[in-house]
């Protein structure tokens, strides 16, 4: 366990993260900084990492063996997997167990939103070929995927979805009002936005965002985040239309009609 990790051990209000990985001392690493890190010394949330190597076995406390069946890289070994579970759960209570993992379904924002309406998470780091399917059967555990690429450990992944889920606990960010209108939000990436200078390299802001008139104000950025999600994430417009049918473009016998 980290000197980090050991400085939160005690603190048991706000959202707890159990991390399971071969590499404590990683954590809190970046989420020590910044707005996390913030909300760490004051309480928002704690961080624990629980090395796995401690249940390892023999003189070097392996945890992988080779895969049955032949086969390229190691496979972490199911009795310790599930030994480090079962001594975080001891510690953690029963909160949501998340394994990082590219056949696991996509974390998404509102992933993200549930998890931090809870108590907490447990996130184990693999760091080889994969894991016995034996334990992840055995403790139904929930494989959650960072998107179409392989990393070299669930570590980074962890980061990311800790990062996410940090930032959506009341009072970690100025304004909970501002989390309605980010990308993914609704089915929809975010609008386009504009600072000081007003002129800048040929460019100018767009004049309604100057206009003062919030109402036009509001209705340009929803039209422009629909028109940014249609050309860019078809997946994401195809979504919003489904829940959205009165915002799907009218074809020209539409218009005729009405």
């Amino acid at each position: 366990m980290s000197a980090s990790s050991d400085k939160q051990a005690d603190r048991q209000e706000g959202w707890q993260a159990h991390i399971i990985t071969l590499f404590p001392d990683m954590f809190p690493g970046p989420l020590g900084t910044s707005l996390s890190g913030r909300a760490l010394e004051t309480g928002a949330w704690a961080c624990q990492a629980h090395d796995l190597r401690a249940f390892g076995t023999g003189p070097h406390r392996m945890v992988d063996d080779t895969p049955a069946g032949g086969g390229a890289g190691m496979v972490l070994r199911a009795d310790i997997a599930s030994a480090a579970l079962t001594e975080t759960r001891n510690q953690a209570g029963d909160l949501p167990v998340l394994l990082p993992s590219p056949r696991g379904e996509l974390f998404t924002q509102k992933m993200a939103a549930d998890l931090a309406l809870g108590k907490g998470g447990v996130f184990i780091c693999n760091r080889f070929e994969g894991v016995d399917e034996r334990f992840i059967e055995a403790h139904d555990l929930r494989e959650v995927s960072m998107g179409d690429y392989i990393l070299s450990g669930g570590e980074m992944a962890v980061f990311a979805m800790l990062d996410a889920i940090i930032r959506l606990l009341p009072g970690v960010t100025g304004s909970s009002a501002s989390h309605d209108e980010e990308s993914f939000t609704g089915d929809l990436l975010e609008y386009p936005h504009y600072t000081r200078p007003a002129s800048w390299q040929g460019r100018d802001i767009p004049a309604i965002l100057t206009s003062g008139n919030h109402g036009q104000i509001a209705a340009w950025r929803r039209a422009q985040a629909q028109e940014i999600t249609a050309a860019r994430r078809p997946d994401l417009w195809a979504r919003f239309i489904a829940h959205n049918p009165a915002a799907a473009p009218k074809k020209p016998d539409d218009e005729k009609s009405g």
